[in-house]
C-alpha cells in the first residue's frame, strides 16, 4: 500500500490463510536459534564403551555462538543428583543463559529439572527423534567420535576417558578450524606470519599425536642473524616434527 498499490484486505487475508498462521515450523525453529545463538547453550549426553564393555555416559554443555564446550564430565551412573551437580559447576553464581536446549531424556527428571528451573532459565525441549534441532551438540559428538574415540583409542575407565576428551577439547578450542566460524577456531586463533626468510614448518602433536598444531620456527641461521624476537625458552620445549618449508635445503635436525 505504501508503494502505490491498491490491495483489498480480503485478498491479503486469503493469501495469509493459504500460507498458514504459523508458517514452516522448521524455519521458525532455525530463526529462533539464529536470533538467540549468543545466549543459548545446549546440553546433551553421549555414550562410550570401555575395554570391559562397560558403558560410560559423557555429559557436556556447549555454546552455540563460538562452539565452545563449556563443561564436560563422565560417569558410569548418570543419576539426577549427579546431573544437578554438573549443572551447578557449568553455571556457577547464576551465570546460566536465558534459554537452555536439551532433549526429552528421562535422566533430566527429578533434581536435575529442579536445578535447571532454579537457574531462571527457560528450558527449550527438542522434539522426539529430532536431533537436527540440537545440531551444534550433535556435530560436536560426531567430531569427537570420528577424530578420537572411534577406531583410534580404547577407553579403560572414567579417568582415562576424562583425560582423553579434555585433551581433545583443548585441541578443539585452540587448533581446530570451523567453516561456520569463517575458518577460525572457537578461541579465535590469530594468523601466524613468517618472521624470517626461510623458517621451518613445525608440527606440534596434539591428543597423543592424532592431531597437530602447526606453526613456524626459525632455523639456526635465522636465529644467529636475528635475536630480537627469539625466545630461548623454546629450546626446552618438546621436540616437534620439523618439516622444511619450500625452498629450504637444510637437512632436518632436532634441537
Amino acid at each position: 500500500m505504501k508503494l502505490g498499490f491498491d490491495v483489498s484486505e480480503c485478498t491479503v487475508s486469503r493469501y495469509l490463510f493459504r500460507a498458514g498462521c504459523n508458517g514452516d515450523a522448521r524455519k521458525l525453529w532455525l530463526n529462533f536459534l539464529e536470533n538467540y545463538r549468543e545466549v543459548i547453550p545446549a546440553i546433551d549426553f553421549f555414550t562410550v564403551p570401555t575395554e570391559t564393555f562397560r558403558v560410560l555416559y559423557c555429559f557436556f554443555v556447549i555454546g552455540r555462538s563460538r562452539r565452545r564446550v563449556l563443561h564436560f564430565n563422565a560417569t558410569a551412573h548418570p543419576t539426577s543428583p549427579w546431573i544437578g551437580q554438573q549443572l551447578r559447576e557449568a553455571f556457577p553464581d547464576d551465570t546460566a543463559s536465558r534459554y537452555l536446549i536439551l532433549d526429552r531424556d528421562r535422566k533430566y527428571e527429578g533434581e536435575a529439572t529442579e536445578v535447571l528451573r532454579s537457574m531462571n532459565s527457560e528450558l527449550v525441549r527438542t522434539s522426539y527423534q529430532s536431533p537436527w534441532q540440537n545440531w551444534v551438540a550433535e556435530r560436536w559428538v560426531g567430531s569427537c567420535r570420528r577424530e578420537m574415540l572411534v577406531d583410534h583409542v580404547i577407553v579403560f575407565n572414567e579417568s582415562h576417558l576424562r583425560r582423553l576428551v579434555r585433551e581433545y577439547i583443548h585441541y578443539y578450542h585452540e587448533d581446530r578450524i570451523h567453516d561456520s566460524l569463517d575458518k577460525d577456531t572457537p578461541d579465535r586463533r590469530p594468523i601466524e606470519r613468517r618472521k624470517a626468510a626461510r623458517p621451518r614448518f613445525v608440527a606440534m602433536p596434539r591428543v597423543g599425536g592424532l592431531h597437530h598444531h602447526y606453526t613456524w620456527r626459525a632455523t639456526q641461521e635465522n636465529l644467529s642473524a636475528n635475536h630480537s624476537w627469539f625466545d630461548p625458552r623454546q629450546v626446552s620445549l618438546q621436540t616437534p616434527l620439523l618439516v622444511e618449508s619450500p625452498g629450504t635445503r637444510e637437512r632436518e635436525s632436532r634441537p
